[in-house]
């Protein structure tokens, strides 16, 4: 979805002659004299518009209307060690972590596993977050050149759009897991009529479609700002936002996003989960692992989205430079620990199942040269314990 869009808008939008700017069909031609408005005369006090709303709080140069003038403690927020060193290892520890473990996931789902329901949700969240390891490269790109982002303004917005929309998408789905395990245990009777091909189908075409709505809106506003100043060679990929007519797009769109794609889904889990832990836990000792596991998804979930979407809204909730508009500078490391959750969902959804295990092990064999009559011999053996599909990827 998005990330093929991404890929195309970043082969459109590279500059191969290597200069500072690059060139975008949102761009204008600046009036003569201005030099691209980076000048620090075109950004002196009295030449500043209203104030801005979006990553850190900026002022808009009346000069150039594409270039931001930041606070000093925001430049030297934004241009610090977090945002240039930390944010994007986290970024790569969760591409390098997440998409072969969600890659090879979703292969062993699809071509070794049952299509039951409850695959059909494991195989869109393993989706999910594989798309979302691949918006992450321009990220890191973009950090570890200091906040410089080369790929253009359409890439900049799909980018935006396909890491929120990615990773909520992969919050909702969690949720249509926790709904579907929750009714076949709390309601194993009930879930034999419920937990069809229908129901699946349904929550997966839901999680999409409401993901994509809620990072639309991440889509249709310009996001790439120059910074102006000493620091006027960097062009910033969402992290300057100005006010003027975007004040009325960028509030209401980012507490949809934290409201509506992070605690609405999370309320979900955590009812379910708590009704699981609840019926597991008076069933005696025979389920520990699986309780303890219930309790391990919940306790991740939580962990990974609830602190940057707390400082999301609060953030949002006035973001001026005297109140929370330098929290932004905190809210940028806990974005990238939420993009942890996926190297975290493979091993509690799939490999953590020995069953599981055996499979990717078997598929990994029969791709190896050689190895096609043992595999097949060591199927034989152990065929009449693989029979269960699914079941031993769930937590029950």
């Amino acid at each position: 979805m998005w990330g093929l869009l991404l890929l195309g808008a970043l082969a459109l939008g590279l500059n191969p002659t290597g200069s500072t700017r690059t060139p975008s069909i949102y761009d204008e031609t600046p009036e003569e004299g201005s030099a691209g408005g980076t000048d620090d005369a075109d950004c002196s006090p009295s030449l500043l518009t209203g104030p801005a709303l979006g990553g850190f709080p900026g002022h808009l140069c009346v000069n150039n209307s594409y270039t931001l003038l930041l606070p000093n403690s925001s430049q030297t927020l934004l241009l610090g060690w977090v945002p240039t060193r930390l944010v994007p290892t986290l970024y790569a520890l969760a591409l390098v972590v997440g998409l072969p473990a969600n890659g090879l996931a979703l292969w062993v789902l699809a071509t070794r596993v049952p299509r039951l329901p409850s695959t059909l949700l494991l195989m869109n969240l393993a989706a999910a977050d594989l798309l979302l390891g691949l918006a992450l490269p321009p990220r890191i790109v973009y950090h570890l050149r200091g906040q410089r982002w080369p790929f253009g303004e359409v890439a900049c917005r799909l980018d935006t759009a396909a890491l929120y929309g990615h990773m909520y998408g992969s919050l909702l789905l969690l949720a249509a897991v926790a709904l579907d395990r929750y009714l076949a245990v709390v309601h194993p009777l009930r879930a034999r009529a419920l937990r069809g091909q229908g129901l699946a189908t349904g929550l997966c075409v839901a999680a999409w479609l409401a993901a994509a709505a809620l990072a639309l809106p991440l889509a249709l506003q310009r996001q790439t700002f120059w910074l102006a100043g000493a620091s006027a060679d960097r062009l910033l990929c969402h992290d300057a936002l100005p006010l003027g007519e975007q004040v009325s797009h960028w509030r209401p769109a980012f507490a949809c996003l934290a409201l509506l794609g992070c605690f609405a889904p999370l309320l979900a889990l955590t009812l379910c989960y708590g009704a699981m832990l609840r019926a597991l836990a008076t069933s005696g000792r025979r389920y520990s692992h699986a309780l303890r596991l219930a309790a391990l998804v919940l306790a991740s979930a939580l962990a990974f989205f609830v602190p940057s979407n707390v400082l999301l809204l609060l953030h949002y909730s006035d973001p001026g430079p005297n109140a929370w508009g330098d929290l932004y500078a905190v809210y940028l490391p806990s974005l990238a620990l939420s993009t942890l959750n996926s190297c975290v969902d493979p091993f509690v959804y799939y490999y953590v199942s020995a069953e599981f295990r055996e499979k990717v092990r078997q598929a990994l064999c029969r791709l190896a040269p050689g190895n096609a009559r043992g595999v097949s011999k060591a199927s034989g053996e152990e065929g009449g314990g693989m029979g269960n599909g699914t079941r031993s990827t769930s937590l029950v």
